[in-house]
């Protein structure tokens, strides 16, 4: 969006008052150009809405109007010292309304988000210097040519196959590699771009700027939604975790009318997903981020295990695998472009960039083809025998609404694995952003209810503006504290497997909108990996604790505080919208495959119930949540159902 002046005025004001700066070392969000940064991520919003509310809201924000109804009578925001600036924001957050509360939350993920990635004038946030952090390195000086040569149309296009391919991340990968396998003449359409080892290094603006879906949340403000957009998707910055999908899992949705789940042949596809990828845990070497996790839960008997992981020896495990999130410089993470994608590329597919897909022609009930629009206006069409869809499970069910198709379960069942942390300061140095992505888990609250549902424990390595997403704020010097300290301080993440579930509905213009409400028996769940997580980190010799509810609970164990103190403050505080800071980032479900048509959005082939030859093949599959990272699930189903599909076609 093009900011008024008066907009940008407000934001600037807002980001100030959540970072004014120490004085002296730390310039303020102003000076350090984050304000800027805040307008070109919200920029990248495709929803036209999102700008326009934003933009509403900054016209009025220093109005006298706004003074009243924030509780500072009928003064502006900009007459406020900074101290009642600090209040404002504060009863904002507090508020007992969660419409007021989401606007809180949005302001300050944008506000400090932007602070801790923005580079400055120098290149080189002072933030970064004064903990520790490295400056981006760039890419390495012997990076290889990208190996992938990808189309990219500036004329309007029309092409022709048997198969088109919609989404290139896990699933649209490896459902490409086994059609073209088969003989089968594919193509494969990103909207995002393709970026290679040589391309990787520049930190994490240019990262999230470049590899990530623009950033969102769901309608209520309850989960920030975290979603890879590139050649490659998600398996290009993902933590290269590699977990199969449970037998109890597998037996769940075969229970669901998808009987093979539970048979040989979906046993087979992840073996096969396995071997390509080259998952091993031979290189899972223990971080200083996971020996906190393992040492904190071997005092208390809590079981611990090695993650696999889907890297070659050229992985060094270390600072450069921690910044292997923003993409791997070294080229030994097995993404889909190193994988699937090659293999599909030498079997003749084409892969075509920046062409994002609005919708699917259907006539007669078989769909012939799709329509895509690049970032530049350009339009291409692909003619195709069969539509594969594998967009994500956000855009999924969105583009086969905006086709047309009206089965009442797409879009439901949505599940997100909701994640918070715990974080924990230790005396000695963490350096959280280094080390293996993953390379241990705990499941001792993994089935909670003997249902399979609970929580699991793992550590990420935590950059400074990865981290605000689970951090809260209770004011600029607070939050100050606890930045310049990010060097010693581990986080305990707590990953739950929800039984229950949102929905992905589209706005006007076809956009979705993801709704979800945490239920009253994950939050309860997620509220033991809370209280799990603290207890490991106290066991591991943490000095402070604290979580990441809005109301800032924390303690000291055997200073100030206790474990049950701080238990019962983050019930009480509790999990509403707002209260507690969440992300998603394992997103499932809302297409999901099952034996009617009554409960399920597609058919044990993955294809949708109105058009037999529109096939989905990404995690919106999943009948249910898979309770573990979804990665080795995603390819294993896409390559399943690519394996179905070249066998009718």
């Amino acid at each position: 969006m093009e900011p008024t002046v008066g907009q940008r005025a407000a934001l600037g004001m807002i980001c100030d008052t959540f970072v004014p700066g120490d004085g002296s070392t730390l310039p303020s969000a102003s000076a350090l150009g984050a304000v800027d940064t805040v307008f070109e991520l919200l920029g990248r919003s495709p929803r036209e809405a999102d700008r326009k509310q934003l933009g509403m809201l900054l016209g009025v924000w220093d109005s006298r109007l706004a003074g009243l109804l924030t509780g500072s009578g009928l003064r502006r925001f900009s007459s406020l010292s900074q101290r009642e600036r600090e209040r404002v924001l504060l009863r904002l957050g507090d508020s007992r309304l969660e419409p007021v509360r989401a606007i809180f939350q949005a302001l300050k993920q944008a506000a400090l988000l932007a602070y801790n990635v923005t580079p400055g004038p120098t290149g080189t946030n002072p933030l970064w210097k004064e903990i520790g952090y490295p400056a981006p390195t760039g890419p390495l000086p012997n990076a290889p040519q990208p190996a992938l040569r990808p189309l990219r149309f500036t004329e309007n296009a029309t092409l022709t196959c048997d198969v088109v391919v919609v989404g290139s991340g896990a699933g649209g990968g490896a459902a490409a590699a086994v059609l073209a396998e088969a003989g089968l003449d594919v193509i494969v359409l990103e909207r995002g771009n393709y970026y290679d080892d040589r391309d990787f290094g520049a930190g994490e603006l240019t990262a999230l700027q470049q590899l990530y879906a623009p950033g969102a949340s769901t309608a209520e403000g309850q989960l920030t939604l975290v979603a890879g957009t590139c050649l490659g998707g998600g398996t290009v910055v993902n933590w290269s975790t590699s977990l199969p999908t449970p037998d109890e899992v597998r037996a769940e949705w075969a229970a669901l009318g998808a009987e093979q789940f539970a048979q040989d042949e979906f046993g087979a596809a992840l073996a096969a997903v396995r071997q390509r990828l080259g998952v091993s845990d031979r290189r899972s070497a223990l971080s200083a981020r996971d020996g906190v996790l393992e040492r904190g839960a071997r005092v208390l008997g809590w079981p611990v295990d090695a993650l696999p992981r889907n890297v070659t020896d050229a992985c060094d495990a270390g600072a450069e695998c921690g910044r292997c999130g923003y993409g791997c410089r070294l080229g030994a993470k097995q993404s889909v472009t190193k994988t699937w994608l090659a293999d599909a590329a030498e079997r003749g597919a084409r892969l075509v960039v920046d062409a994002n897909v609005r919708g699917i022609e259907v006539k007669n009930g078989r769909a012939e083809g799709v329509s895509a629009i690049t970032s530049e206006g350009v339009r291409v069409a692909v003619r195709a025998r069969a539509v594969v869809v594998a967009a994500g499970a956000i855009q999924t069910p969105a583009l086969l609404r905006r086709s047309g198709l009206r089965n009442k379960n797409i879009g439901r069942y949505l599940r997100l694995h909701p994640a918070a942390a715990v974080f924990g300061m230790f005396d000695e140095e963490i350096r959280p952003w280094e080390g293996a992505l993953q390379g241990r888990i705990c499941r001792q609250h993994a089935n909670l209810d003997g249902d399979g549902h609970g929580v699991i424990y793992e550590t990420g390595p935590i950059h400074p503006g990865m981290a605000v997403g689970f951090l809260s704020w209770r004011g600029a010097d607070q939050h100050r504290a606890t930045m310049l300290d990010l060097a010693r301080t581990d986080a305990i993440g707590v990953i739950t497997r929800d039984r229950d579930s949102g929905s992905v509905t589209t706005d006007r213009s076809g956009e979705p909108i993801v709704k979800y409400r945490l239920s009253t028996r994950d939050a309860a769940h997620l509220h033991t990996g809370i209280e799990g997580a603290a207890r490991i980190l106290e066991a591991a010799g943490a000095r402070r604790i604290f979580s990441g509810h809005q109301a800032g609970i924390d303690y000291e164990p055997g200073k100030r505080g206790s474990h049950a103190d701080f238990a019962a403050a983050c019930r009480a505080a509790g999990y509403r919208p707002g209260r507690c800071s969440m992300g998603a980032l394992h997103i499932m479900g809302s297409a999901r495959m099952g034996g009617s048509r009554d409960t399920s959005a597609t058919d044990p082939d993955g294809a949708t119930w109105e058009v037999p030859n529109i096939v989905v093949a990404d995690a919106s599959c999943f009948p249910t949540a898979s309770g573990v990272n979804p990665m080795l699930t995603i390819e294993a189903i896409a390559y399943m159902n690519a394996h179905r599909l070249s066998a009718r076609l």
